[in-house]
């Protein structure tokens, strides 16, 4: 474990961006431009379009941002001149001010225009005007506390009015845009330009009738590839198309009707009132009604990363901020284009593209073969001119092709265009486009599948990154439990209640004040209906503390009115607290907490007894709050405390002030403590043993007490003894004191981490880093942004997760569960896999079809495989083979491995070894009935030149259907049996039938075209005989041992001059010359 670990350090920071690199190795996260254009430069690339179509366009990129600098400029200057407006109109005396005249708009009291005016502009005159946020609100029949009506009538007229919270979208690529493309491929180009003038010297000399065959079918050939290709590719576009609009439909809450429901962001009104709390989108431009601490960063849209304290002086907000503190409720003024957000959006498109260091590795690879590729079709192209020239090209009858002074131009340019043709169809074959492509082709499929597996990627490479995942860093609330919270025990008045809504036990005063606590101290909320029951909505620990304040009889919205707020401390996971001021009448003043039970007990300095009567703190009390936390803790239940302390209104700061005064947190008067219950999720047990089995090390980071995370972890499976000690199992503090080596030393032991900040999950994230780890670490908090930025791939949850948390992840769990996680890690290594079952096939084909070619030609002057046969390969190896095998569901096969190493030669000595055997195997079988074939099939009685074309025929028919058995083995690279699973994967059978359907009317109907004749069907029994000898030969393949060490290594010693990087990457490039 050591070594490996130390070893993907070292590739760590080989991949971080000196000049040594290796042209064609991207980091997984944020790549300089520099190094995305460096590779670029290097790859050859003979169809850019195609090659780069699912890649990063970087000119689109620096347009996307130059309109971002326009907009924003734009906002700016409007706000400047507003400004200075304002303090124009603060300096002069100014005259009698007007209201502004107001349109009726279909109903409403105020006109589209003027209200996207009023927030674009943040006119606070204006709004001053208006009557303020409640005359806005009164014209656009908004009840303030209750929302807007809700019902569809009320929403379709607010759309037809003031429009739908919509942008237009910038319409995709049609089909033909792809054809276009797949068009401007130079190999199919010369192709193309070959068949019409094949076309046009074949109608010269043989007429039209026999003529036109062998140029038509060129070009016929030609035409199948690039409508496929475009097929193909077309069908991906949609898909990411449909995955970027799943990406920004956010849901929020709105109240309508005097109820929180969850809606779309596209289903936003105008009117509508928007609670928001710490983390969120602002989905639309509005107006703040009411707010605690609310701060926005408008980074988004001003480019200035600097947080905008709102209130009731400054209370426009703009579209596709963030939440950065606090809670408050939003009026909605403007949405979709009318806002700037949707200007911005509108303006700039979506690009699915984004390279992944797979894809980047893989255009290396693709580049190395091309060279190759390119090598053997001019060397071909030499031979054959050379041959044909000096009389050594033969025809089918045994006479010569070209004979010196008896040969007219058009049969000698009909000759020569032949030779091209083969040449350039052997590019067309040898350099693997679709290689890179087949990434995106698999990660699309894998993307639609994880989406059913509830999860949405965000970002492309992490998919990929998931299958090198060596351990992950798991949140324990909702997570690993169900986050379905009950208060299961409560202490309060110094005694256990008994059961939990006792309140008979307490007096009349202190049952007051704990309601009054839970009712103002809460970012929840209580819709209350008549004769109805409540509806309680927040964070599930909100909703379990409410839920228990109406057991305990709270009337939560009446005891709201009893007193007012006066300042407020949100909670706060760096102090795991939260609390309220509330002047509940005359000079009293009551400032109330509630957090960690142990944090809380803290900074209690007296506690409140059942009868209402206060007593000091003792040392003796403060052991007996410890002991019921920790029985608590111990049975596996959150415990939280509540405390308050009272104050005099002469304490608080005036009115102007009370913005910066900091609520005081000592001198608390303890009330009592509760127990929230929240179980284990089913079969996360069994999610745990599966990843260990896969060499995943799970690890749980929690904010929770020490002994609440050890119950869980061993409820769970984390931990199998319950007597582990540091730093097994650590507090948060105790790690974030270590030095920068010592924490590295103790993140590679830490199994659980309890009372944890955010701060303390990122030094975890970077400590494990450093050691090598290939780290996924999930997160829901906006503080947990940093750290899921960091690590290798950030999960953020999709119900409990605030947007800033989803934007810094690269996954979204849609439903909070490990399980899916786990199910994430099968997906990323079936990725992995799939791309190397098909450059295992491809190669496969590559280095058979280039040897059978280069031999014959030097040979006999003539290549068995002609132009449209190649091309037919071709399209079976690059785009059917890639939809056959990059589309392999995951298996638990996968999880029976050690994670992918990062760094690992994309071909494994396995794949080497089993591309070998294959390859010589069709080499050797092709070559032989190339030399001997007449005779090895007893044609030596028929015709010379009809056994000739049987026996080319034949060679054709066998290579193609090597293919189609070769297929199956390469689905199983390791596994012995290689139709395991088959019947689930109906593409990849739906493939096979189509090509041997194909394949049987091209040799059988489609002779003309493809230079071919029909086979009598004992030749067909050979043929389907030779090729089946592949499944036999591949699975005694497979008993032969090879050695543990890649050979790229063996080839690095082989030429210590070079750098390792290039043979780590391109091994292709040796073995070719060897095999050469």
């Amino acid at each position: 474990m050591e070594s490996s670990s130390s070893g993907s350090a070292k590739a760590r920071q080989s991949s971080g961006g000196g000049g040594g690199a290796d042209t064609f190795d991207i980091p997984g996260k944020g790549a300089p431009i520099e190094r995305l254009k460096r590779w670029r430069q290097a790859a050859l690339v003979l169809n850019a379009s195609r090659r780069f179509r699912y890649t990063l366009d970087l000119k689109k990129e620096e347009q996307k941002e130059e309109v971002k600098r326009k907009i924003r400029a734009q906002a700016h200057v409007i706000r400047a001149a507003y400004r200075f407006k304002e303090a124009a109109r603060v300096n002069v005396q100014p005259k009698e001010t007007t209201a502004p005249h107001v349109d009726g708009a279909l109903g409403f009291g105020i006109k589209e225009e003027q209200l996207t005016a009023l927030t674009r502009d943040h006119n606070y005159s204006a709004l001053q005007q208006y009557g303020g946020i409640s005359g806005v609100a009164n014209m656009l029949k908004t009840d303030m506390e209750k929302g807007t009506g809700g019902d569809d009538p009320d929403l379709k007229a607010r759309q037809n009015a003031f429009g739908s919270n919509t942008y237009p979208r910038k319409k995709g690529r049609s089909f033909l845009a792809f054809v276009w493309d797949a068009c401007k491929d130079l190999t199919l180009i010369i192709l193309m330009v070959a068949a019409a003038v094949s076309l046009a010297l074949g109608i010269a000399t043989e007429g039209i009738k026999e003529g036109w065959y062998d140029g038509a079918s060129i070009g016929f050939a030609v035409l199948l590839v690039v409508f496929v290709t475009a097929t193909t590719d077309y069908k991906q576009s949609l898909q990411f198309q449909n995955l970027n609009e799943e990406k920004q439909n956010i849901s929020l809450e709105v109240v309508r009707g005097g109820r929180r429901i969850k809606v779309s962001i596209y289903d936003l009104v105008v009117g509508d009132v928007v609670p928001l709390k710490i983390g969120d989108q602002v989905p639309a431009d509005g107006i703040l009604i009411s707010g605690h601490s609310f701060s926005i960063d408008e980074s988004s849209m001003t480019g200035e990363s600097k947080i905008v304290n709102k209130d009731q002086k400054s209370p426009f907000m703009m579209s596709g901020c963030k939440v950065a503190d606090g809670y408050g409720t939003m009026l909605v003024t403007a949405v979709g284009i009318n806002t700037e957000w949707g200007l911005l959006m509108a303006s700039i498109s979506e690009d699915s593209g984004e390279e992944t260091p797979l894809q980047v590795r893989l255009n290396g690879v693709a580049t190395f073969i091309g060279i190759i590729g390119l090598t053997v079709a001019v060397l071909v192209l030499v031979v054959l001119v050379a041959r044909y020239f000096t009389g050594h090209t033969y025809n089918p009858d045994g006479s010569p092709q070209y004979v010196k002074g008896k040969m007219g131009v058009g049969a000698t340019i009909k000759g020569i265009v032949k030779i091209f043709t083969v040449a350039v169809t052997i590019v067309v074959v040898a350099v693997p486009e679709g290689l890179p492509l087949a990434v995106t082709l698999t990660l699309a499929f894998s993307m639609r599948k994880m989406m059913r597996d509830k999860a949405l990627v965000r970002r492309l490479s992490a998919c990929e990154t998931m299958g090198s995942a060596t351990t992950i860093c798991s949140d324990k609330t909702g997570t690993l439990t169900l986050n379905q919270m009950t208060v299961t025990e409560a202490y309060f008045g110094g005694k256990k209640m008994v059961p939990t809504d006792n309140t008979e036990m307490l007096s009349a005063s202190v049952s007051t004040m704990i309601i009054e606590g839970i009712a103002q101290n809460t970012s929840g909320s209580i819709f209350e209906p008549e004769g109805g029951q409540a509806e309680v909505t927040g964070s599930p620990t909100e909703k379990a503390i409410l839920s228990w304040g109406l057991q305990l009889g709270m009337k939560f919205n009446e005891t709201r009115s009893k007193s007012s707020i006066l300042q407020v401390f949100p909670f706060n996971s760096e102090k795991k607290r939260g609390g309220v001021a509330v002047h509940v009448g005359d000079s009293e003043v009551h400032i109330y907490w509630k957090g960690a039970a142990e944090l809380i007990l803290e900074s209690c300095t007296d506690w409140l007894d059942a009868d209402g009567s206060k007593h000091s703190m003792t040392p003796e009390k403060v052991g007996e709050f410890k002991k019921f936390i920790e029985d608590m803790a111990v049975a596996s239940l959150r415990c939280v405390a509540f405390a308050y302390r009272p104050c005099e209104m002469s304490d608080v700061p005036n009115e102007d002030q009370r913005a910066e005064w900091i609520l005081p947190e000592d001198n608390l008067i303890m009330l009592g403590i509760i127990g929230i219950k929240d179980p284990c999720r089913p079969g996360v047990q069994d999610s745990i043993r599966l990843c260990t089995a896969a060499g995943i090390k799970v690890r749980m980071v929690t904010g929770d007490n020490l002994q609440t995370a050890r119950a869980i972890a061993l409820e769970c499976g984390i931990l199998t003894d319950p007597n582990v000690l540091e730093p097994i199992i650590i507090e948060g503090k105790t790690f974030r004191a270590l030095s920068d080596l010592a924490r590295e030393e103790a993140a590679e032991k830490i199994c659980v981490m309890g009372r944890s900040s955010p701060n303390d999950k990122l030094l975890f994230v970077k400590a494990l880093r450093n050691r090598g780890h290939v780290v996924a670490v999930t997160g829901d908090g906006t503080n947990d942004a940093p750290a899921l930025h960091e690590a290798d791939i950030g999960l953020s949850m999709g119900i409990q997760g605030t947007e800033v948390a989803k934007e810094s992840s690269d996954i979204i769990i849609l439903d909070d569960n490990f399980a899916s996680i786990v199910r994430v890690v099968r997906w990323g290594r079936s990725v992995y896999a799939n791309i190397q079952k098909f450059i295992q096939f491809q190669l496969t084909v590559n280095v058979a079809a280039l040897i059978i070619n280069v031999v014959s030609a030097v040979s006999s002057g003539d290549v068995p495989l002609n132009a449209v046969q190649l091309l037919w390969v071709n399209l079976i190896m690059d785009t059917l083979g890639a939809l056959a095998l990059a589309t392999e569901p995951p298996n638990n096969h996968l999880m029976q491995r050690p994670p992918v190493g990062r760094r690992e030669p994309l071909i494994t000595n396995i794949m080497w070894r089993n591309l070998l055997i294959m390859a010589f195997y069709q080499v050797a079988v092709l070559l032989a009935l190339n030399f001997d074939g007449q005779n090895l099939l007893q044609l030596k009685h028929d015709n010379h030149a009809h056994a000739e074309k049987v026996k080319n025929t034949f060679i054709f028919n066998t290579f193609v259907l090597c293919q189609v058995f070769n297929e199956f083995n390469a689905r199983k690279p390791d596994e012995l049996n290689v139709f395991k699973g088959i019947t689930g994967n109906h593409l990849f059978m739906g493939i096979i039938a189509i090509t041997v359907v194909l394949q049987v009317l091209i040799i059988e109907f489609l002779g003309k075209f493809t230079s071919t004749v029909r086979l009598s069907w004992q030749l067909w029994l050979v043929s389907i005989g030779l090729a089946f000898i592949s499944w036999p030969l591949a699975l005694l393949g497979k008993l032969i041992p090879v050695p543990d060490r890649p050979f790229s290594d063996l080839f690095a010693c082989c030429c210590p001059g070079k750098k390792q990087g290039m043979f780590e990457l391109h091994p292709t490039v040796c073995t070719c010359l060897l095999i050469l």
